[in-house]
């Protein structure tokens, strides 16, 4: 069963999605783009924090960290 519009930030470790939208502005916008989050890019849960913030992501063939306050902007799609 496929979760719509679910924030990037309340995913668990082994979840892979589909980038569905993009909900900051301005730099903060133009950062995840510049890191490849755009509308379609997949990306799967590899590691988390003991304070569960931040996460690391596998995005586009990089592990990349993002805190839960900017991965919360990201709306995914699970599969």
């Amino acid at each position: 069963m496929l979760k719509n519009n679910i924030p990037l930030g309340e995913l668990e470790i082994g979840d892979k999605c589909v980038v569905k939208s993009l909900k900051s502005k301005g730099r903060d916008r133009r950062r995840m783009l510049d890191l490849g989050i755009v509308t379609g890019t997949e990306i799967e849960v590899i590691l988390k924090s003991y304070s569960g913030s931040p996460k690391a992501y596998l995005i586009r063939g990089a592990l990349i960290a993002l805190r839960k306050e900017d991965a919360n902007k990201v709306i995914v799609k699970l599969f």
